[in-house]
Protein backbone atom coordinates (compact mmCIF):
# COMPACT_ATOMS: atom_id res chain seq x y z
CA UNK A 1 0.00 0.00 0.00
CA UNK A 2 1.15 3.19 -0.80
CA UNK A 3 1.20 5.58 1.93
CA UNK A 4 -0.92 8.86 2.37
CA UNK A 5 0.96 12.19 1.16
CA UNK A 6 1.97 14.07 4.10
CA UNK A 7 -0.06 17.65 4.58
CA UNK A 8 1.52 20.56 3.49
CA UNK A 9 4.45 21.82 5.86
CA UNK A 10 3.24 24.01 8.54
CA UNK A 11 3.78 27.66 8.47
CA UNK A 12 7.06 28.98 10.30
CA UNK A 13 7.29 32.60 11.74
CA UNK A 14 9.42 34.84 9.18
CA UNK A 15 13.11 35.73 10.52
CA UNK A 16 12.10 38.95 11.41
CA UNK A 17 8.58 37.72 12.48
CA UNK A 18 6.59 40.93 14.45
CA UNK A 19 3.95 39.19 16.36
CA UNK A 20 6.13 39.92 20.00
CA UNK A 21 7.36 43.45 20.59
CA UNK A 22 9.36 42.54 23.47
CA UNK A 23 10.71 39.60 21.73
CA UNK A 24 11.31 41.61 18.86
CA UNK A 25 13.85 44.19 20.84
CA UNK A 26 14.88 41.32 22.20
CA UNK A 27 15.88 39.72 18.97
CA UNK A 28 17.71 43.16 17.52
CA UNK A 29 19.85 43.27 20.50
CA UNK A 30 21.37 40.00 20.60
CA UNK A 31 21.80 40.28 16.95
CA UNK A 32 24.22 43.18 17.45
CA UNK A 33 25.68 41.92 20.20
CA UNK A 34 25.80 38.26 18.66
CA UNK A 35 26.06 38.64 15.01
CA UNK A 36 27.29 34.97 14.01
CA UNK A 37 24.50 33.28 16.48
CA UNK A 38 21.15 31.97 14.90
CA UNK A 39 18.94 34.75 16.65
CA UNK A 40 15.47 34.34 14.80
CA UNK A 41 12.62 32.12 15.23
CA UNK A 42 14.05 28.46 15.71
CA UNK A 43 12.06 26.26 13.67
CA UNK A 44 10.76 22.80 14.28
CA UNK A 45 12.73 19.62 13.74
CA UNK A 46 12.36 15.93 13.04
CA UNK A 47 10.32 13.49 11.16
CA UNK A 48 6.50 14.92 10.49
CA UNK A 49 5.02 11.43 10.40
CA UNK A 50 6.41 11.19 13.71
CA UNK A 51 4.18 10.00 16.42
CA UNK A 52 5.88 11.67 19.05
CA UNK A 53 5.91 15.62 19.51
CA UNK A 54 8.23 16.55 22.32
CA UNK A 55 7.16 20.22 23.44
CA UNK A 56 9.04 22.40 25.00
CA UNK A 57 9.19 26.00 26.06
CA UNK A 58 11.28 28.48 24.50
CA UNK A 59 14.52 28.26 22.76
CA UNK A 60 17.45 29.54 25.17
CA UNK A 61 19.65 32.20 24.63
CA UNK A 62 23.11 30.36 24.45
CA UNK A 63 21.19 26.94 23.12
CA UNK A 64 18.77 26.92 20.28
CA UNK A 65 18.94 30.67 19.74
CA UNK A 66 22.94 30.45 18.99
CA UNK A 67 22.74 27.23 17.20
CA UNK A 68 19.08 27.36 15.40
CA UNK A 69 18.21 23.76 16.51
CA UNK A 70 15.73 22.75 19.37
CA UNK A 71 17.37 22.28 22.45
CA UNK A 72 20.77 22.41 21.08
CA UNK A 73 24.14 23.99 23.17
CA UNK A 74 22.71 24.36 26.27
CA UNK A 75 22.23 21.80 29.27
CA UNK A 76 18.89 21.21 28.46
CA UNK A 77 19.80 18.93 25.25
CA UNK A 78 22.03 16.54 27.30
CA UNK A 79 19.11 14.92 29.15
CA UNK A 80 16.80 15.31 26.49
CA UNK A 81 18.92 14.08 23.43
CA UNK A 82 19.99 11.61 25.48
CA UNK A 83 16.92 9.57 26.35
CA UNK A 84 15.73 9.90 22.83
CA UNK A 85 18.69 8.49 21.72
CA UNK A 86 18.65 5.57 24.57
CA UNK A 87 15.06 5.12 23.54
CA UNK A 88 15.53 4.40 19.74
CA UNK A 89 14.01 7.70 18.83
CA UNK A 90 16.83 9.20 17.27
CA UNK A 91 20.18 8.10 16.13
CA UNK A 92 23.90 9.94 16.03
CA UNK A 93 25.67 11.35 18.46
CA UNK A 94 24.29 14.74 20.38
CA UNK A 95 27.46 16.77 20.52
CA UNK A 96 25.42 19.81 21.23
CA UNK A 97 26.03 21.33 17.78
CA UNK A 98 23.46 21.39 14.61
CA UNK A 99 26.01 19.62 12.77
CA UNK A 100 26.69 16.92 15.22
CA UNK A 101 25.11 14.23 12.89
CA UNK A 102 22.55 13.40 15.46
CA UNK A 103 18.87 12.37 13.53
CA UNK A 104 15.33 12.49 14.84
CA UNK A 105 14.05 8.81 13.63
CA UNK A 106 11.41 8.79 15.93
CA UNK A 107 10.04 12.04 17.18
CA UNK A 108 9.77 15.87 16.43
CA UNK A 109 10.83 18.50 18.70
CA UNK A 110 9.74 22.67 18.68
CA UNK A 111 8.98 24.94 21.09
CA UNK A 112 5.26 26.53 22.13
CA UNK A 113 7.38 29.91 21.83
CA UNK A 114 9.65 30.27 18.52
CA UNK A 115 11.85 33.13 19.60
CA UNK A 116 14.29 33.33 22.95
CA UNK A 117 12.64 35.52 25.54
CA UNK A 118 14.72 37.61 27.88
CA UNK A 119 15.50 36.02 31.72
CA UNK A 120 14.49 32.40 29.58
CA UNK A 121 10.91 33.08 30.91
CA UNK A 122 7.82 34.05 27.79
CA UNK A 123 4.71 36.29 28.64
CA UNK A 124 1.55 34.89 28.26
CA UNK A 125 0.73 36.96 25.72
CA UNK A 126 3.73 35.84 23.90
CA UNK A 127 2.52 32.10 24.23
CA UNK A 128 -0.91 32.80 22.59
CA UNK A 129 0.51 34.93 19.77
CA UNK A 130 2.42 31.79 18.60
CA UNK A 131 0.00 29.80 19.56
CA UNK A 132 -1.23 29.45 15.88
CA UNK A 133 2.56 27.91 14.45
CA UNK A 134 1.94 25.28 17.85
CA UNK A 135 -1.87 24.52 15.85
CA UNK A 136 -0.19 24.65 12.56
CA UNK A 137 2.65 21.72 13.76
CA UNK A 138 -0.29 19.28 14.72
CA UNK A 139 -2.42 19.65 12.01
CA UNK A 140 0.68 18.86 10.19
CA UNK A 141 1.50 15.38 12.09
CA UNK A 142 -0.87 12.88 10.96
CA UNK A 143 0.15 10.15 12.30
CA UNK A 144 0.72 11.65 16.32
CA UNK A 145 -0.04 10.41 18.65
CA UNK A 146 1.64 11.20 21.92
CA UNK A 147 2.97 14.98 23.08
CA UNK A 148 5.17 14.94 25.82
CA UNK A 149 4.84 18.82 27.08
CA UNK A 150 8.08 19.53 29.23
CA UNK A 151 6.98 22.00 31.94
CA UNK A 152 3.25 24.05 32.41
CA UNK A 153 3.86 26.56 30.15
CA UNK A 154 4.15 23.76 27.03
CA UNK A 155 1.27 21.97 28.80
CA UNK A 156 -1.00 25.35 28.89
CA UNK A 157 -0.58 26.01 25.63
CA UNK A 158 -1.17 22.98 24.04
CA UNK A 159 -4.72 22.79 26.04
CA UNK A 160 -4.71 26.70 24.36
CA UNK A 161 -4.47 24.93 20.65
CA UNK A 162 -7.24 22.82 21.76
CA UNK A 163 -9.59 25.50 23.76
CA UNK A 164 -9.24 23.84 26.65
CA UNK A 165 -8.64 25.68 30.00
CA UNK A 166 -5.70 24.61 31.89
CA UNK A 167 -8.04 24.31 34.68
CA UNK A 168 -9.74 20.94 33.20
CA UNK A 169 -6.17 19.51 32.84
CA UNK A 170 -3.79 20.34 35.46
CA UNK A 171 -0.34 19.67 34.65
CA UNK A 172 1.63 17.24 36.90
CA UNK A 173 4.72 15.03 36.23
CA UNK A 174 4.18 11.97 34.90
CA UNK A 175 0.40 12.45 34.23
CA UNK A 176 -1.53 11.73 31.03
CA UNK A 177 -4.20 13.91 29.58
CA UNK A 178 -6.64 12.33 27.17
CA UNK A 179 -7.57 15.39 24.47
CA UNK A 180 -10.03 15.47 21.41
CA UNK A 181 -9.20 13.44 17.70
CA UNK A 182 -7.59 10.12 20.11
CA UNK A 183 -4.57 12.63 21.13
CA UNK A 184 -2.58 11.87 24.68
CA UNK A 185 -0.47 14.71 26.62
CA UNK A 186 2.19 13.59 28.77
CA UNK A 187 3.17 15.86 30.78
CA UNK A 188 7.34 15.84 32.57
CA UNK A 189 9.13 18.83 34.64
CA UNK A 190 11.45 20.44 32.05
CA UNK A 191 14.86 19.29 31.61
CA UNK A 192 16.31 22.29 32.22
CA UNK A 193 19.62 23.06 34.82
CA UNK A 194 17.48 24.00 37.54
CA UNK A 195 15.06 20.73 38.02
CA UNK A 196 18.18 18.29 36.66
CA UNK A 197 20.79 19.97 39.65
CA UNK A 198 18.42 20.51 42.21
CA UNK A 199 16.83 16.66 41.73
CA UNK A 200 13.27 17.72 41.34
CA UNK A 201 14.16 15.92 38.06
CA UNK A 202 16.25 13.05 37.69
CA UNK A 203 17.25 10.85 34.54
CA UNK A 204 15.39 8.14 35.61
CA UNK A 205 12.14 10.07 36.38
CA UNK A 206 12.87 11.41 32.97
CA UNK A 207 13.64 7.79 31.38
CA UNK A 208 10.21 6.43 32.72
CA UNK A 209 8.03 9.56 31.33
CA UNK A 210 9.42 8.83 27.75
CA UNK A 211 9.08 4.68 28.31
CA UNK A 212 5.28 5.13 28.85
CA UNK A 213 5.31 8.21 26.18
CA UNK A 214 7.35 5.63 23.92
CA UNK A 215 4.42 2.69 24.52
CA UNK A 216 1.31 4.63 24.24
CA UNK A 217 2.23 6.02 20.72
CA UNK A 218 2.92 2.33 19.82
CA UNK A 219 -0.58 1.27 21.03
Amino acid sequence: MIPAPLPPDPPQPDRDCPLCPRLVAFRSANRAAFPDWHNAPVPSWGPRDSRILVLGMAPGLRGANRTGRPFTGDHAGKLLYATLLDQGLARGRYEERPDDGLVLTGCRVVNAVRCVPPANLPQPVEVRSCNGFLAGELAAMPALRVVLALGVLAHNALLRTFRIPAARLPFGHGRLHALPGGLLLADSYHVSRYNTSTRRLTPAMFEAVMQEVVARAAA
